[in-house]
């Protein structure tokens, strides 16, 4: 899996501030690998210039991040960064805003652990420069990492097991000062069982602490642009030649770094998940000029659908006030005395009932119909009824014993007539219903 590993800058501490942070420059050392291993390339490119991989990761050097090793507050994730804010106020430099805090992977709550402090603005700068150029960073390493955390705890007997470990240093060029006539600055990131320490090479503390780190076997590594000076400082402090002096380049320690377990973008600076940053991206290539055709063809097609439903719509309206009038022109016609139409179907109905009234034609739900098609629908050979009740539209008939053939005959000759039959405590409601479909060609009856 191909992990591109960014180089970011120095910070530069003269025009660096947490209200205006440092520009970011216009390209970063970078290098690519396929194992975290072995370097397969390596450059100095633009962030679009810059091969693709898989996972993005930044190293950010041992002189832009500051150690504490406090007692890690027992409180929940989403309060960690306050209660650590808190903690940390006296021990910070700058404001509570302007410090992004991690913590050490593996941390346990109630326990010492480390916690790295680097400057906020300047980090979001970075990332945001980054990803302008298509180069989203997924983890942030620090070059020089503190003791592991299981080990940075006193022993019973007061001794550390970090401290068996040899001192490690490694010198490098922070920065190259604006003045090509002023010699470049070099510093020692260094390792004894402690907190790292970054400490300028050519001070008097850098080479105390390189006379005691010697005497227990230091190990001492610098870029190639410093191994002279690592030298120099080297037999300064009492210690070998050129030979003590390992030159691993950036890239090198970059890989080094990258193989720790370390993520430095935490709380509000995690990472997104890549479907959310796959969406923005989308969004944010939908949304340039290129893509300005298809925006104005979509937008002519909802046009269109949206003016085809407003015509549908108006058209079923017309047919649907046609029906309407239609409706109420032929109850003009043919009842003339209603003079108010409220609901044309409803008043043709009464209307219509009326007159068939008044002419002593029998409805469907008077007397008359109901025996008729009782007395039509009876099953062959089946005793008369026994009570006869009836209601407006009902008509309830209590017959003797039959046999449920008969029940069956009954009730068929009833649907086929449009008359439907129901059993209710013993009895038999013949009341008008749909009417039986007709039988298809090859059915049995």
């Amino acid at each position: 899996m191909p992990q591109l590993v960014i180089l970011l800058p120095a910070r530069p501490r003269e025009s660096a501030t947490p209200d205006t942070p440092a520009a970011p420059p216009a390209a970063w050392a970078w290098a690519l690998t396929t194992d975290g291993l072995t370097l397969t390339r390596q450059g100095r490119d633009t962030p679009a210039q810059m091969p693709e991989a898989d996972t993005v990761v930044a190293v950010i050097g041992a002189a832009d991040v500051a150690w504490h090793h406090p007692q890690l507050p027992k409180a929940p994730a989403a309060r960690l960064r306050a209660a650590l804010g808190g903690l940390l106020e006296d021990q910070l430099l700058d404001d509570d805003e302007a410090v992004h805090l991690a913590v050490a992977p593996g941390a346990t709550a109630g326990a010492p652990a480390w916690v790295a402090a680097l400057n906020k603005p300047w980090l979001q700068a970075q990332l945001a420069a980054l990803a302008a150029g298509g180069r989203h960073v997924e983890r942030v390493v620090p070059a020089l990492q503190p003791p592991d955390p299981a080990t940075a705890d006193p022993a019973p007997d007061g001794t550390r097991a970090a401290d068996a470990q040899p001192p490690q240093a490694h010198v490098f060029i922070a920065d190259t000062p604006a003045d090509a006539s002023a010699a470049p600055q070099a510093w020692l990131a260094g390792i004894d069982g402690a907190a790292p320490l970054c400490l300028p090479l050519a001070g008097g503390l850098a080479t105390a602490w390189l006379a005691r780190a010697r005497e227990r076997g230091l190990r001492l590594s610098a870029t190639p642009a410093a191994a002279t000076l690592a030298e120099r400082a080297l037999a300064q402090a009492g210690g070998g030649g050129a030979a003590a002096v390992a030159v691993v380049s950036e890239a090198e320690q970059a890989l080094a770094a990258l193989r720790s377990g370390w993520q430095l973008l935490q709380f509000d600076l995690a990472p997104q998940h890549r479907g959310l940053r796959a969406a923005g991206q989308l969004l944010g290539l939908w949304r340039s000029p290129a893509w300005r055709p298809a925006r104005i063809g979509l937008a002519a097609l909802l046009g269109v659908q949206l003016i085809g439903l407003n015509a549908w719509a108006w058209q079923q309206r017309s047919a649907l006030a046609s029906q309407r009038s239609a409706a109420e022109a032929l109850l003009r016609s043919a009842h003339p005395q209603v003079r108010a139409i409220l609901d044309a179907p409803a008043q043709m109905r009464r209307e219509t009932e009326l007159l068939r009234e008044r002419a002593g034609v029998a409805g469907d739900g008077d007397l008359e119909s109901l025996l008729a098609a009782a007395a039509a629908a009876w099953p062959d050979g089946a005793a008369p009824a026994t009570q006869l009740r009836f209601e407006p539209g009902r008509l309830s008939l209590t017959p003797p014993a039959w046999a449920p053939p008969q029940l069956a005959q009954f009730r068929q000759r009833l649907q086929v007539a449009g008359w439907s039959l129901e059993q209710s405590d013993g009895r038999l409601v013949v009341q008008r219903g749909r009417p039986a479909p007709a039988p298809t060609a090859g059915a049995r009856p």
